[in-house]
Parts: structure tokens; sequence; C-alpha cells
């Protein structure tokens, strides 16, 4: 067999896996990525309608003063929902930025860089949000 030189390739069997290989680019996480945007999103559309039906009760049949709202946040149900909708929210930020520094940026060290401040940002709003939720 001739190989694209022109000389003769002696091993035919190997030449043609050079020319079958992939070479995968970008972020590649594809439908894994995909799916963990959905189930935050739907955690999130959950948690945010389930408090939107709880406004619109508290508004039209409960004494909506400052304390009645202070009283409803000391349980500890709602403070694990509230923190599991927050929890939902930077997971599903993460997965998009992530993917957003994976697809558009080149070079290595920037994308490591932009890595690094994304989630030094996502674990100090995590650390912000158990503060104020919690203390």
């Amino acid at each position: 067999m001739v190989g694209v030189s022109g000389e003769y390739n002696y091993n035919w069997f190997t030449w043609g896996d050079n020319m079958v290989k992939k070479n995968i680019t970008g972020a590649g996480y594809g439908f894994n990525s995909w799916l963990q945007q959905r189930v935050a999103a739907v955690i999130m559309l959950v948690f945010a309608l389930a408090f939107l039906v709880f406004i619109f009760y508290a508004a039209f049949s409960l004494n909506s003063s400052f304390s009645s709202w202070q009283n409803l946040f000391s349980y500890k149900s709602t403070k694990i929902i509230v923190q599991i909708f927050f929890i939902a929210l930077l997971w599903h930020a993460w997965v998009g930025v992530r993917d957003i520094w994976m697809d558009y940026i080149q070079c290595a060290t920037r994308k490591l860089i932009l890595h690094t401040l994304t989630l030094l940002w996502l674990v100090a709003s995590l650390i912000y949000s158990v503060s104020v939720i919690w203390y």
C-alpha cells in the first residue's frame, strides 16, 4: 500500500488507524452537564413555586409582619428547603459557567484561573448563605 508521501507502507493495518482517531475538544461533558443543569433548574423551580404559593397565602390570609416572616424562617424545615434551593442555584451556576470557560477560553492558564476564581466565588456564596440562613 502506498503512503501519503508516495513510499510503500508495509504496515498497512495500522496506517488506517490514524485516520479514524477522533480528536474530542471543548467541554466534553455533554449529556451529564445538560442533565445536571436541568435537575438543578427543576429543584429551583419547585422550591420557587412553593415559595410563591406561600407568599400569596401569607399575603391574603395571615398577618404579614416582620415577626411572622421571622417566625416562618425559624423552623428547621424552612431553613433546609431554602438551603437546598441555594445549593441547587450554586450548582446550576457552576455547571453553566464551567461550560462557558471550557468552550470559549482557549488558554489553559486563563481557564484554570477563571475556574479557580469561579469556585472561590461560589464557595464564598455558599458559606454566606449558610451564615444567613442558619445563624
